[in-house]
């Protein structure tokens, strides 16, 4: 750890290239008014039959798949919290996260996870000068955009930028449990050109968590979580997305999700088919190497050191 309290730097001649695994937790209920589904189903994801957890699969069923970008709206000093929406609007969405080491197969205990993502119109907090927010009402989206989008997509690709503003809603830091649970409340993402919707997600072990948040170890995962087509079409129709005029990249035509289902990260989703309005449960689990170090960025750096927020909430 360095003296101003950030995390201690990658060794540049280290050639390790982690490898993750990401497998899709048991899907639980749609989230209702106070989130009591959602604290069901997560309860119901920890319990097994016998002893009240569900047994450790075997390593051999989990397939590594390589990590991803951070894209250029990383922000390394997010707010330790697990409510993220500030004042976003849009459809409540609750991402119930596990995360396991990839060599035991057992959870990561007291990981610091950071989560950032767009809003319903594609803006990134801290960037909203540069990302790529559509807006402007008129008709939904398709579900196709009209034009190819060129260059690097925008969130995924491309190098670090620096912040233009000091908002940070859909941005925060939590720890996961003894079972390597997390569980993060925010709305459901909109989007913007050359991207399908996404949720970005950096995992940091070998830290410390102190009053004043989590500071020292290291990155060992950066990837990005995605949505299904239909839960995404679903959105279009509804307000604020329905004022996202931006032309959508759909998951099949997208450049960073590598089309292998929940290995690639996605998500398994759970929400009523008839009223996608009432919430959506996330969940996936992620398997880490945590010897390893990728930040997520070509050129290395140091990772993040996060600092407590006064909205902070115990689980």
């Amino acid at each position: 750890m360095t003296d101003n309290g950030k995390l201690s730097q990658r060794n540049p001649d280290d050639p390790t290239r982690r490898k993750v695994v990401v497998v899709g937790a048991s899907t639980a209920a749609a989230v209702g008014l106070g989130g009591a589904f959602a604290v069901n189903a997560v309860a119901d994801e920890r319990k097994g039959p016998g002893h009240g957890r569900r047994p450790e699969p075997p390593a051999d069923c989990y397939q590594l798949t390589s990590e991803t970008t951070e894209g250029p709206y990383y922000i390394d000093a997010d707010k330790i919290r697990q409510d993220i929406t500030e004042d976003r609007t849009g459809i409540p969405l609750t991402l119930a996260l596990r995360v396991i080491d990839t060599e035991t197969c057992r959870p990561v205990r007291n990981a610091a996870v950071d989560i950032w993502h767009c809003d319903a119109i594609g803006y990134y907090s801290g960037y909203e000068a540069s990302s790529g927010g559509g807006g402007g009402g008129g008709p939904a989206p398709t579900g196709t955009p009209t034009d190819t989008p060129t260059g690097p997509p925008p969130g995924g690709g491309g190098g670090h930028q620096d912040p233009t503003d000091d908002k940070r809603y859909l941005r925060g830091t939590w720890r996961t449990d003894r079972h390597g649970h997390v569980t993060f409340k925010t709305v459901f993402p909109g989007w913007y050109r050359g991207r399908c919707v996404h949720v970005h997600v950096k995992v940091h072990v070998d830290g410390e968590w102190t009053d004043a948040g989590y500071e020292g170890g290291h990155t060992c995962h950066t990837g990005q979580f995605f949505f299904d087509e239909d839960s995404v079409i679903a959105t279009t129709t509804l307000d604020p997305y329905v004022t996202n005029t931006t032309e959508r990249t759909t998951l099949t035509e997208d450049t960073i999700y590598d089309q292998s289902g929940t290995q690639g990260g996605l998500l398994k989703l759970r929400y009523r088919k008839d009223d996608i309005a009432k919430g959506v449960l996330g969940s996936i689990t992620v398997t880490v190497d945590s010897d390893a170090t990728n930040d997520g960025e070509d050129g290395g750096g140091p990772a993040p050191s996060t600092s407590a927020s006064p909205s902070a909430s115990a689980s």
